[in-house]
């Protein structure tokens, strides 16, 4: 029961809920602008991001292990699962698991391809590159600074557009779903720089380049501070480009706690505060995400 409870530990299941609320997001703003939902595409594309998304994941533990060994500093959000550095499993188990969910999601997205139409395959193709490469070399985009743009474009762009193309094959809405997710990718880079703070001293020594550590903890502090600001004026410009005012109101809401967070910027310098900045980047993430969702579900 242990081992399992590690394997569990390792895929770290606490991030799945991103993947879940923004696959739906895209789905529901095919069903606002008039299409019906197909419940079995729906599925299929649901299994196809948990899977990639899993792959990740595991991956990540594997290809990250030396980094992960290094890091002096881990918290909830960051570090890794830990289960590799404490010896919990053997490290192959975690590739291997990683394979297997990779060729679980090509082939999910196989039969899905089957189901849609061949016009969903750059979408899919592009997520399961991105979501390999993000760790795993010789490309390893979250060692060359590369790795929070990525997941951006794949956790908050294609994850949702894949939704609503299943849904929506002539595309009508999908001006919608690009200014619902604009706020979001830019929050999801800023949680990604947060994260990776406490993360910088260990990913420095073993070469892992991210963005913190290509810029120094003071300019990377000034660029969430910017992302952060970023993420929320990109509501009233999508709103003067057409997205519903209530949309706009509703992913307004968590701007407050964000303006704290920037006045607490300082945290980052703070091993006793990681867990909280951390802890922060990830709710304003899902919470703009939750709202923007329930706003939505009031205009079907």
């Amino acid at each position: 029961m242990n081992k399992l409870l590690a394997f569990i530990r390792l895929g770290r299941p606490l991030f799945l809920g991103g993947g879940f609320l923004l696959f739906g997001l895209g789905a529901l703003i095919a069903a606002v602008h008039g299409h019906v939902i197909d419940v079995r595409r729906y599925a299929l594309g649901q299994g196809v991001v948990t899977a990639f998304q899993l792959m990740t994941h595991y991956a990540n533990d594997y290809f990250d292990y030396e980094a992960d060994r290094a890091n002096l500093t881990p918290t909830r959000w960051s570090g890794g699962s830990r289960v590799l550095v404490e010896g919990e499993l053997p490290r192959s188990v975690a590739l291997i698991a990683a394979l297997v969910l990779a060729a679980l999601g090509i082939a999910l997205s196989a039969v899905l391809v089957c189901d849609a139409g061949a016009s969903i395959v750059p979408t899919l193709a592009a997520m399961a590159v991105l979501a390999w490469t993000y760790s795993a070399p010789p490309v390893r985009l979250c060692a060359r600074g590369l790795g929070e743009v990525a997941t951006a474009i794949v956790v908050t762009g294609l994850v949702p557009w894949l939704a609503f193309s299943l849904q929506a094959p002539d595309l009508r809405g999908g001006s919608t779903v690009l200014l619902a997710v604009a706020p979001l990718a830019v929050l999801q880079i800023a949680m990604l720089v947060a994260i990776e703070f406490p993360d910088a001293a260990g990913d420095a020594a073993t070469g892992k380049r991210t963005l913190v550590v290509r810029l120094g903890a003071e300019r990377a502090a000034q660029l969430y501070v910017l992302l952060m600001t970023l993420a929320y004026l990109c509501l009233p410009i999508a709103s003067l480009l057409g997205l519903s005012t209530r949309v706009v109101i509703a992913a307004t809401v968590p701007a407050p706690l964000a303006a704290w967070r920037i006045s607490r910027i300082g945290d980052h310098g703070d091993p006793q505060a990681h867990q909280r900045l951390t802890f922060f980047a990830v709710f304003l993430l899902i919470g703009t995400s939750i709202a923007e969702l329930i706003a939505f579900a009031t205009l079907l």
